[in-house]
């Protein structure tokens, strides 16, 4: 490693070009994997802020379910996921909305 450092400080413009690679390498990184990623937490926070009674949703542990009481005080929804079962999850729990994966799921085929 030092070797290809010293190698690169005897050539003339080796240490600009080296920092254009490094502000190159950040530049992909950013785009392709923070922003994206940014992007997605930006639309399951919207999602989780318009929840209503009746949507179906699912709960980040992979349980399917319907919205029936959102309580904003406490930042808890209940979800009924059987007949006479309805259980309380923290808000950030439920993340993706049932009619957009039937949805994209159709589309798909």
């Amino acid at each position: 490693m030092t070797n290809i450092l010293l190698q690169a400080q005897q050539q003339g413009g080796g240490g600009m070009m080296m920092l254009l690679m490094m502000v190159a390498i950040f530049a992909i990184m950013y785009f392709f994997m923070i922003r994206p990623q940014q992007k997605q937490q930006k639309e399951i926070r919207n999602f989780q802020n318009q929840l209503a009674e009746g949507m179906s949703v699912i709960v980040g542990s992979g349980i399917y379910g319907t919205v029936k009481s959102v309580d904003l005080a406490k930042g808890t929804v209940d979800v009924k996921i059987a007949k006479d079962t309805v259980i309380t999850v923290a808000k950030s729990a439920v993340f993706k909305d049932m009619a957009n994966v039937a949805a994209t799921a159709t589309a798909q085929k």
